[in-house]
């Protein structure tokens, strides 16, 4: 169904330039705290991971730095794993979702199999003014889930680029599986697409939100097997997203259950910024009423350890 109503900035018609961008960006307010948050929680890992600062968000570098969190001794006899969230700021499990993962699978006391085998690089929070003006786009106006290329406009998509870059040419290796966690939400529809809409002057058609859990792959490298590992890990802890009618979610056609496919690096998804064989986006959907905070959560998590045992198991890393 297309959209009718008009955007609250912009004039039909018309692409927006610096006056509409500085409308909308007045019109973005502080809604929760990414210092108490996401911060506090990176703190507390510094004592089993090492904690790299890679840039901030020029809006305001005291209050955005950029953070990403990475195992002890890097060791490039080892796959190399990049788990991000927050690329879209809104999407809250993404982001507690990573630092959940840290939590529960990658501290010390954990004494579990991921990091005998891996290098884990983790960035849980892309876009921090995003996460807390609860926004898709950066102050910017641009969206960072689109910006994965070249001389980059978004500025946190740029320094997760520059830096894992570093990181790969730092031990000689390169990302082996990227796990890119992120949600739809209701408001996809409701504010996001008019919002994109009215700022390049074009219709988009809205489509249906899907109740459940799904995920995006790579059209290139698709690795069904990995993704119906991460399905069948995901079920177990809450439900996954029909198709519709068209045998479709958000208007693309299905791949296997739960899972549609992207062309990554085409498009400049933050899932095609490396080479990396297995590739992911987790798609939450926190709107369900089936769900709440913690399930979503934990729904992120097993997105991630599904994919790594399947990786473990089919590369006889284990």
């Amino acid at each position: 169904m297309a959209q009718s109503s008009q955007y609250f900035v912009g004039t039909t018609g018309q692409k927006w330039g610096d006056a509409e961008n500085a409308q909308w960006l007045a019109a973005q307010k502080i809604q929760r705290s990414y210092a108490d948050e996401v911060l506090t929680k990176v703190e507390a890992f510094k004592s089993d991971v090492d904690v790299a600062q890679y840039g901030a968000l020029s809006i305001d570098e005291n209050r955005y730095p950029l953070f990403a969190l990475k195992t002890h001794h890097f060791d490039k006899n080892k796959r190399t794993v990049l788990i991000t969230g927050g690329v879209h700021g809104y999407e809250t499990s993404g982001v507690q979702g990573a630092l959940r993962f840290i939590e529960s699978c990658l501290l010390k006391k954990q004494n579990n199999n991921y990091t005998k085998h891996f290098n884990f690089i983790i960035a849980p929070c892309v876009s921090p003014w995003g996460y807390e003006t609860i926004n898709r786009w950066e102050s910017s106006a641009i969206d960072p889930n689109r910006s994965f290329y070249p001389n980059s406009p978004a500025e946190g998509s740029s320094a997760l680029m520059v830096f894992v870059a570093a990181v790969e040419a730092s031990i000689n290796t390169k990302i082996f599986a990227h796990f890119d966690l992120h949600e739809t939400t209701d408001t996809d529809n409701s504010e996001f697409r008019p919002a994109l809409a009215s700022r390049d002057a074009v219709t988009h058609d809205n489509w249906s939100i899907p109740d459940g859990f799904y995920l995006v792959g790579d059209t290139l490298k698709p690795e069904a097997d990995f993704q119906a590992a991460m399905i069948k890990s995901v079920e177990k802890v809450t439900h996954i997203a029909p198709s519709d009618e068209n045998d479709k979610l958000i208007g693309v056609q299905l791949e296997q259950f739960g899972v549609i496919n992207y062309a990554t690096k085409a498009l400049g998804l933050c899932a095609g910024l490396s080479d990396a064989k297995y590739v992911t986006t987790t798609e939450v959907y926190p709107d369900s009423p089936k769900v709440d905070e913690e399930n979503c959560i934990i729904a992120q998590v097993a997105a991630i350890t599904g994919g790594l045992d399947y990786i473990l198991k089919v590369e006889k890393l284990s």
